[in-house]
């Protein structure tokens, strides 16, 4: 590991021990302070969010699009300080958990579970929720450049019995997955270029990974979206809902659970991830 990638590592440790000390409201403050510096100083990657969120609301003025973007920062400063203060913020979580009969029915079948979520509310508690919950939850994951980054947050999402498959490995493992009757967990709503299938997301054709859809064809797993919006300090609301569409072709499935997505972040804009290039590759 290279220097610089040690670095990166022991300090996130210890940035991990600071925070860790801190109460629940302390590092919400820290949060909203962090939040509002990216937001108004840093301004980090607020372009590609204003123009994703004048894309998907182009009926909003622009100070609602700024009060938006403003909460926005703010709620993924709090997922990161969370996040890197596991497993002490897991004291007190309060969960309520909708759909879950839907895991239960869907193990039933023996062909394990395709798990589809976006970059949508705390998806790392979600995680964490999931990785108590099953026997065998495995998601897929990149490698990121710095080693001790991707060594620090592997970490701590195994902290969780989450167990992670990364970009490029071997389809033989995502599939043993299933085999063993385990959740196989996606994130799919990233720009996917030109490899991607198109789908409607906000009204606009959207380059999304053809994963979910493959896994399922190929495999005939149930598949079942899954949510973890935040509804206060500590409170957290989780669905599952099943994937049931009669065509089971690549876009239908896809468009089913692209659609969903939206449907959520309609009710709760401030808790999606805007900062992405959604609609980076255009359709000819």
């Amino acid at each position: 590991m290279k220097v610089s990638h040690q670095f990166t590592y022991l300090t996130l440790l210890t940035l991990k021990k600071l925070i860790s000390s801190l109460s629940e409201r302390n590092k919400f403050k820290v949060s909203i302070y962090l939040g509002k510096v990216f937001f108004n100083i840093l301004k980090l990657r607020r372009t590609v969010a204003e123009k994703n969120l004048k894309n998907a609301f182009p009926d909003w003025s622009h100070e609602k699009i700024n009060l938006i973007l403003e909460r926005t920062y703010i709620f993924f400063c709090s997922n990161l300080i969370n996040f890197i203060s596991f497993p002490y913020s897991w004291k007190n979580i309060q969960f309520s958990v909708s759909g879950k009969n839907f895991l239960e029915d869907s193990f039933s079948s023996g062909k394990g579970i395709i798990m589809i979520t976006g970059h949508f509310g705390s998806w790392e508690v979600l995680g964490k929720w999931l990785g108590d919950y099953a026997e065998l939850f495995v998601g897929i994951a990149f490698r990121q450049k710095n080693i001790g980054a991707h060594r620090f947050f592997i970490e701590q999402r195994e902290l969780s019995n989450t167990k992670h498959i990364f970009k490029r490995e071997s389809f033989d493992k995502m599939y043993d997955v299933l085999k063993q009757n385990g959740i196989l967990g996606l994130v799919s709503d990233q720009d996917a270029g030109k490899r991607g299938v198109f789908v409607n997301f906000f009204g606009i054709p959207a380059s999304t990974p053809k994963g979910v859809a493959l896994f399922h064809v190929n495999k005939k797993s149930p598949m079942i979206f899954a949510t973890c919006v935040q509804e206060g300090l500590l409170k957290y609301k989780i669905e599952f809902v099943p994937i049931s569409c009669t065509e089971k072709t690549i876009k239908s499935i896809t468009q089913e659970y692209t659609q969903i997505l939206e449907n959520y972040i309609r009710k709760h804009p401030e808790q999606y991830f805007w900062f992405h290039k959604r609609w980076k590759t255009v359709k000819l």
